[in-house]
């Protein structure tokens, strides 16, 4: 992907969030709000909420069920996510060997590197936008459910252990919660890259920083759906992306690699020194 097209998916992408977040209000959905997206998303994910609310235990266990709930809906779509990020991980050497290769920024260069960036793809079976797919359909899911707890009046109103949940956690203990499982969910992400660079690294310090600071100002029923959604972003990865089994599976790759090497080396030296006899 050129750097062209990546600054145009990401002003796509900022703009598309930026139209998102421009269509939402802040004021308590019911059942007399009007709009798609208002009417009949954020006000049914609500009341879905709130029907498992008086089912299995109280607000606090309806955030935490939905919220299992619709993540556990998402798994296809981050199981192909996953998949697809990972194939690109393993390109990556290969990717940075055809940037020295044609480090000269002439125009035949370029070229020549894009042309082979996408046959590079196209063997090992990559798009490298199909990636996107998963995330556009998650995001506006994941906003609505944001939504249904932050606009429904009787979810901010309710408790939860020691909370109230509609008031930011007077113990402070969801917020490190939400950081902590923000930050193992990076880490564990990141673990699995072939190699990482100082972006990455800053990243996996940072947003964990950011989300402590932004719970300590949210109610708790938000700081929980957080908790919720961050500690089942950790399980999904260990069983979808466990950087622990990449990392033994790549090595291991790379030790066959080294031994079928050896021995190609050590045929030829024999092949060599029969002529000689």
């Amino acid at each position: 992907m050129t750097k062209r097209r990546k600054k145009v998916l990401s002003l796509s992408a900022v703009l598309s969030l930026t139209v998102l977040l421009a269509a939402c209000s802040n004021a308590p959905v019911t059942k007399n709000s009007t709009g798609l997206w208002d009417h009949y998303i954020v006000y049914n994910f609500s009341q879905f909420i709130i029907w498992l609310s008086n089912h299995i235990g109280g607000y606090g266990m309806g955030i935490i069920v939905f919220t299992i709930i619709i993540r556990v809906l998402l798994l296809p779509l981050m199981s192909y996510q996953t998949k697809s990020m990972l194939k690109t991980q393993e390109l990556t050497p290969k990717l940075k060997a055809l940037q020295k290769k044609y480090s000269s920024r002439d125009r035949e260069s370029m070229m020549k590197m894009q042309e082979e960036t996408r046959k590079l793809y196209k063997e090992a079976g990559v798009n490298p936008m199909a990636s996107m797919l998963p995330l556009l359909i998650q995001l506006p899911i994941m906003w609505a459910l944001y939504q249904a707890i932050w606009r429904t009046p009787a979810l901010k109103q309710g408790t939860f252990l020691w909370m109230q949940l509609g008031h930011p956690d007077p113990y402070y203990v969801m917020p490190i919660l939400a950081a902590l499982f923000t930050f193992v969910s990076s880490w564990l992400s990141m673990a699995s890259m072939p190699e990482k660079n100082g972006m990455t690294t800053a990243m996996t310090w940072f947003m964990p920083i950011m989300v402590f600071f932004m719970a300590l100002g949210f109610s708790s029923a938000i700081t929980l759906y957080w908790v919720i959604s961050n500690a089942f972003q950790v399980i999904q990865t260990l069983l979808l992306q466990n950087p622990f089994k990449i990392r033994r599976e790549r090595e291991a790759k790379e030790k066959a690699e080294k031994r079928r090497k050896r021995k190609l080396a050590k045929a030829k030296r024999r092949a060599y020194q029969s002529r000689r006899k």
